[in-house]
């Protein structure tokens, strides 16, 4: 693609587009300029709330796929890379969920979390040689992040994953995106032109991250990772996190200090088997295989433990 042809294309895009009204905004004053960003942000929401029928659509299929042991990469340039590689880096802790089963890609690799490597998101070549290097299955989904639905590394990724069998989705800012038009689930959250022209760090970025929030939040509630809006799959990896484990088989059994400590304790730290086993007093090898056979679903289990 030519220069003139890269710039026309860029000006054709929503999240592109020039907004003269604010083009005396660096002359307003700091507390104006804040109130402008804050209506602006408000407004997003409200953008993503358009698209949650396809968002709720996706994370079905994602959660399918997951519960069969497929993994969830993320694929994405600049920010849109860095927001998928945040949400990978947060299911660990959280959910309890193996490095590799939730995973962030970004154009450039490691490096490019930090400092922009040019040249990386023009590349749909760069995107199937990270894909390969993952062993992508049909099990797995791959989600395609780009705010101008026209990146060659977020398409290049979803082209490979869907060509290979894989789930995709493709998430964009712009309507009609090649993006989406290239995975089986598209979802496109128009949040209209930046503050800043072309900032689409600025509301695109926060939608990613909001539908990225319900991506894996929500997949994680369908694959029993929560009992009602407790994480007990949180992995206690340091003293804040054994701090709330504890906090969690309370909220969830209402059971004394020294009941939850001998729980905890008989359950090696597994929060779920210490709840099942406090609300239904089976000991901890039982609360184990109940749970496994419930394929981790601490509701399931506990609707099967005898009383």
């Amino acid at each position: 693609m030519t220069s003139h042809e890269l710039r026309s294309q860029l000006a054709s895009l929503t999240t592109e587009a020039f907004r003269p009204e604010l083009s005396d905004i660096d002359r307003l004053s700091t507390l104006d300029i804040a109130r402008l960003m804050n209506g602006e942000d408000a407004a997003v929401p409200t953008a993503v709330a358009a698209q949650l029928p396809r968002i709720a659509a996706a994370i079905d299929a994602v959660a399918e796929r997951m519960a069969n042991g497929g993994r969830l990469i993320y694929a994405g340039a600049g920010t849109a890379g860095r927001l998928g590689v945040l949400d990978a880096s947060e299911c660990p802790p959280t959910f309890n969920t193996d490095p590799g089963q939730v995973v962030g890609l970004i154009a450039g690799g490691p490096t490019a979390m930090v400092t922009s490597v040019e040249g990386a998101e023009d590349s749909g070549e760069l995107a199937r040689q990270d894909l390969d290097a993952l062993k992508l299955a049909p099990a797995d989904t791959v989600v395609g992040i780009s705010a101008s639905g026209r990146t060659p590394y977020a398409i290049g990724a979803v082209e490979h994953a869907r060509a290979l069998g894989a789930l995709t989705v493709g998430l964009s800012c712009n309507a009609d995106s090649a993006l989406a038009a290239a995975a089986e689930h598209g979802i496109e959250v128009v949040v209209g032109p930046e503050l800043i022209t072309g900032s689409t760090r600025l509301k695109a970025g926060t939608a990613q991250k909001l539908v990225l929030n319900m991506l894996s939040t929500i997949t994680m509630i369908r694959l029993g990772k929560t009992y009602g809006n407790l994480m007990v799959d949180v992995r206690a990896s340091n003293d804040k996190l054994r701090a709330r484990s504890r906090r969690i088989v309370s909220l969830a059994t209402g059971a004394s200090d020294a009941e939850i400590e001998k729980a905890l304790t008989e359950s090696g730290g597994e929060v779920k088997n210490a709840i099942l086993a406090l609300l239904t007093g089976v000991d901890g090898p039982t609360a184990a295989r109940l749970l496994e056979e419930s394929g981790g679903h601490l509701r399931a289990a506990l609707a099967h433990a005898p009383r």
